[in-house]
């Protein structure tokens, strides 16, 4: 149902994380018995998530052990960590340096020239982790350093950008875009592709043959795009159109691909309705770089902070609440959620009834804008719980 904007305008109402919640059915389960594990092409992973390609998030050695720990790491492969042989005193540097400075200073760091000799360096850094290996370029670059991912051995590769179509228009003879469909179809690795936020735009990339698509425009901590660009969807939204292509697309093909939900969630919850709405497993950098282990030493920022000529990301501080393992397995030592992420979607799958993943995606979800709110007067006004 659409919306009156005005006399020449309408568009549809929108719902983020906090919009919305998860009603429970008429059973519940035990915790033990639930099956939060998820699989995308050849690889099973226990947990349904990738930790996002982002440098204050992901390192070689943070990608191990996300993988450890049942998850996914992606590295970016146009990051600090293919620009400098020894990017420790870089992460220091960008965690010391004053707000107003931080955006002009990163964007001189991130001039140093990709050295594609690095690429492979940092992928067999993981693989020698004993975990599969994932790594992220840009539609702008993945054609030229394609030949060093291939040669690397990678196991999934990512095409990420703010926003990624299948159908890149230039009429700038020198600057003919990525087929990306021909890319994908010709390619010898699994990939995943996004980002998108739309029903057209998921079914049109599933279509390229990527074997998931990542669902978010903007809804991150440290993404400034919805500001910068005035572009994006809220996440609950976006989930659930882009699960709806996938019906389509596999009603049309056979093929089920992965809807991977791509920023906005910070807690337990948050993830428990990225799933709910539709989608096969979450991205989430902003907890993650939370953790001790982070390069950022707890500072996080996006893949576009650090754009030369229009940045749309900011340095922000995540603080460091603890080690990875108990930020995605727990043990909990917080209430609000931030920690044991997957312990409290493991819990709210078993508190309304759902066994698996894609069962746990046809479930009840209801607007409630009262969600956050309702009967937390006390935690708002003590900072506590809810009202942090």
């Amino acid at each position: 149902m659409e919306v009156e904007i005005g006399i020449g305008k309408s568009g549809r109402r929108a719902y983020g994380f906090d919009d919305i919640a998860i009603v429970p059915s008429r059973r519940t389960r035990d915790p033990e018995d639930i099956d939060i594990s998820w699989e995308v092409d050849a690889y099973k992973f226990d947990l349904p998530m990738m930790a996002a390609a982002m440098d204050g998030v992901v390192s070689p050695a943070t990608a191990i052990e996300v993988g450890r720990l049942g998850g996914l790491g992606c590295l970016n492969l146009e990051g600090l960590w293919t620009r400098y042989e020894e990017p420790e005193a870089v992460f220091e540097e960008i965690a010391a340096l004053p707000a107003d400075k931080a955006t002009r200073r990163m964007q001189e760091l991130y001039a140093e020239p990709i050295k594609p000799e690095l690429i492979g360096v940092r992928i067999s850094e993981i693989k020698a982790g004993g975990v599969t290996a994932c790594a992220s370029l840009t539609p702008q670059r993945v054609e030229q350093f394609a030949k060093h991912v291939l040669a690397a051995e990678l196991d999934v590769l990512v095409v990420q950008g703010t926003v990624v179509s299948a159908e890149h228009v230039s009429h700038d003879p020198e600057r003919q875009p990525l087929n990306l469909k021909k890319f994908i179809r010709e390619f010898e690795l699994p990939v995943i592709v996004g980002g998108c936020a739309s029903y057209s735009t998921a079914l049109h990339l599933m279509r390229t043959g990527a074997v998931g698509v990542l669902v978010g425009v903007g809804p991150g901590h440290a993404c400034t795009t919805r500001g910068v660009l005035g572009i994006g969807v809220p996440q609950a939204t976006a989930i659930a159109d882009a699960a709806g292509a996938r019906i389509r697309h596999l009603d049309e093909t056979g093929v089920y691909v992965q809807v991977i939900a791509d920023g906005g969630m910070s807690t337990g919850g948050d993830i428990a309705k990225a799933i709910a709405c539709g989608a096969d497993a979450v991205m989430i950098g902003s907890p993650l770089a939370g953790a001790y282990e982070a390069p950022g030493r707890g500072y996080h920022w996006g893949m576009a902070t650090f754009h030369p000529t229009l940045p749309r990301g900011a340095r922000v501080n995540a603080g460091q609440r603890g080690s990875l393992a108990e930020i995605l397995v727990g043990p909990a030592h917080e209430n609000d959620g931030s920690l044991n992420l997957f312990g409290g979607l493991r819990t709210s799958m078993a508190t309304t009834g759902y066994e698996t993943v894609k069962e746990f995606q046809k479930a009840e979800v209801m607007v409630a804008p009262a969600l956050q709110t309702e009967g937390k007067a006390l935690q708002r006004s003590q900072g506590v719980g809810m009202g942090r």
